[in-house]
C-alpha cells in the first residue's frame, strides 16, 4: 500500500525552516519599523504640543502685561474708533480715560441678530453718510476689502459725501506670536494722535503690505514715515505700546457689542452686505441729497 502522506525529506524540512525563519524576520522588521515610526511621530506631536503651549503662555503673558487703564489717543472716540472726514483729516474729539475692567463681559455665544453697535447712526438730511468699519490689521479679508474699495472711499471722502470710521480690533492676536493685530492697531492709534493727516494713508499702507506678512515695530515706524507722518514721538509711541490699553478697550467693546468677524461695515446706521458695498453707499448718498 502506498503512503499518501510521505514524510518530508531532510532538504524539504530545512527549506521549510528557512522560509519560516525568513517570514519571522520580515514580520519582526515590519514591527520594528512601525515602532520606530510611532516613536518618531510621538516625538513630533510632543514637540508641536510643547510649541503650542509655549505660544499660549507667551501670548497670555503679553496680554496680561497690557494695562487696563490709560488715556485715549487724540482724535479717538468713546466707541474705540477714529473718524475720517477726508483723506487728510480726522474728526477731533475730547480726550477721555479708559478702564477695560469696567466693561461688561462679551457674550459667550453669538446672538442670532446682532444689534447695531452704539455710535452707529444714520445721517441727517444733507449730511455726509457715516460709514463704520470694524477691521483687524492682520485680517486678509480686510486687506482684500481695502484693495477693492479704498480708491472709491477716498473719492467719497474728499467729495464730502461720507465720513469713514475705523474701529480696530485684535481678534487675530490668538494666531500671532507677536500680537501683530494689537501692535498694528497701536501704531495706527499713534499716527492718529500724532499725525492725523497721515492716518488714511497709513491704514492704506498697512493693508497693502498684508501679503508680505507680519511687520516688526521698526517696519511700522517706516510705514508711518512713508505715509507722511511726523515720526517725532511716533517711534517711541509704537515701541512703548503707548495705546495698547486703548486697543484692548476697542477690542473688548467690539466683542461686547457682538462683533465676531472682520471686516464688518455699517452704512448709514445699518449693517452692509460687503458684496454690494459700493452700491449701498452710493444709494445712501443719492437718497440723502
Amino acid at each position: 500500500m502506498t503512503d499518501r502522506n510521505p514524510k518530508p525529506t531532510k532538504a524539504e524540512r530545512t527549506a521549510a525552516a528557512r522560509e519560516q525563519a525568513r517570514a519571522m524576520r520580515q514580520a519582526q522588521q515590519k514591527k520594528d519599523r512601525r515602532n520606530r515610526l510611532l516613536v518618531i511621530w510621538g516625538v513630533v506631536v510632543a514637540i508641536v504640543a510643547l510649541i503650542a503651549i509655549v505660544a499660549v503662555i507667551v501670548f497670555s503673558s503679553m496680554n496680561r502685561n497690557v494695562a487696563s487703564t490709560g488715556p485715549s489717543p487724540a482724535n479717538a472716540n468713546q466707541y474705540g474708533g477714529f473718524t475720517l472726514t477726508s483723506t487728510s483729516a480726522l474728526e477731533p474729539t475730547e480726550s477721555f480715560d479708559i478702564d477695560t475692567e469696567t466693561l461688561p463681559p462679551a457674550p459667550e455665544e453669538a446672538a442670532e441678530e446682532t444689534p447695531v453697535p452704539p455710535g452707529v447712526v444714520a445721517a441727517e438730511k444733507g449730511q455726509p453718510i457715516p460709514i463704520v468699519e470694524y477691521v483687524d490689521i492682520n485680517c486678509v479679508h480686510c486687506a482684500d476689502f481695502a484693495a477693492q474699495f479704498d480708491d472709491q472711499i477716498a473719492q467719497w471722502l474728499d467729495a464730502g459725501e461720507i465720513t469713514y470710521e475705523y474701529r480696530t480690533v485684535a481678534f487675530l492676536d490668538r494666531n500671532s506670536p507677536t500680537n501683530y493685530s494689537s501692535r498694528g492697531a497701536n501704531a495706527a492709534a499713534c499716527v492718529a494722535a500724532e499725525s492725523p493727516e497721515s492716518y488714511w494713508d497709513f491704514m492704506k499702507a498697512i493693508f497693502a503690505q498684508h501679503a508680505s506678512g507680519e511687520v516688526k515695530n521698526a517696519g511700522l515706524v517706516d510705514m508711518a514715515k512713508s505715509a507722511g507722518a511726523d515720526t517725532d514721538g511716533i517711534e517711541d509711541c509704537i515701541d512703548d505700546d503707548t495705546y495698547r490699553p486703548f486697543v484692548k478697550y476697542a477690542d473688548q467693546l467690539a466683542r461686547v457689542d457682538g462683533i465676531s468677524g472682520t471686516p464688518t461695515a455699517y452704512v448709514n446706521g445699518a449693517e452692509a452686505d460687503l458684496n454690494t458695498f459700493a452700491e449701498t453707499v452710493q444709494s445712501a448718498i443719492d437718497a440723502n441729497k
